[in-house]
């Protein structure tokens, strides 16, 4: 099944699901262009959806590309460099490989890399960053999934590109390794609305009221992580 569409200048990657009964356009976090259709939807029909929202496309597609003047620069694994971890950074500091057994850990207030594996220092954080996600994000998924209805099959931490998050057809929830990096009322978003759309495909009228009544302020949230997520994805 055809995987791509190119209308005009906009080139869109689609997504098909069995589950879904709309199209829904979307301007990924680094611009990537998006459409969510139900398996077997016509390219015609595909094609009317994006030129009757062309705007709106083109807006985001420019909200996004300001935003993206404001990336933060790639980390250096050197001392002194701040990494984030649920929404505070931490200064790393470089040690003989005689002071610890791992090769990175964050003890007192600072993240320690062996300084001989600083040439490995992304493999290193990822690894780390992608352990301690597992455990927290699981945690808050069995404490967020009573409020939602829902009873969500397993949670993944793995690259999930340019998303926070996202919901298998399985009933799995997948979340990026970056996600630890954001304040946790802001990773609280993130799993409330995956958990949500393990009941809602699409974000539906329905979807986003099913939401509020599980975390009343997400709107809130949801504005900080638009504005601010991009200073969480560097490393």
């Amino acid at each position: 099944m055809k995987r791509d569409l190119t209308v005009d200048d906009l080139k869109f990657e689609i997504r098909w699901s069995p589950r879904r009964k709309t199209v829904e356009l979307a301007v990924e976090r680094h611009g990537e262009l998006v459409i969510r259709a139900p398996e077997g939807t016509s390219t015609d029909r595909l094609a009317a959806a994006v030129k009757s929202k062309k705007f709106w496309l083109y807006s985001k597609i420019a909200e996004k590309a300001s935003l993206r003047k404001h990336d933060p620069p790639a980390k250096e694994f050197v001392s002194g460099e701040g990494f984030h971890y649920l929404g505070r950074s931490y200064r790393l500091l470089l040690v003989a490989a005689k002071a610890q057994r791992q090769p990175l850990k964050l003890e007192q207030g600072r993240f320690k890399l062996i300084k001989d594996e600083a040439d490995r220092g992304l493999t290193h954080f990822v690894r780390w960053y992608t352990e301690h996600a597992r455990p927290w994000l699981t945690e808050r998924v069995t404490r967020f999934a009573p409020r939602v209805g829902v009873e969500p099959a397993r949670v993944e931490v793995r690259d999930l590109g340019y998303r926070w998050g996202s919901c298998g057809q399985n009933g799995t929830l997948n979340f990026h390794w970056k996600t630890i990096l954001l304040p946790p009322s802001i990773v609280e978003y993130v799993v409330a609305h995956e958990l949500v759309h393990l009941r809602e495909d699409n974000h539906t009228p329905e979807f986003w009221m099913a939401l509020e009544r599980s975390m009343p302020d997400f709107e809130v949230r949801k504005r900080w992580l638009a504005a601010n997520g991009v200073e969480f994805t560097a490393l």
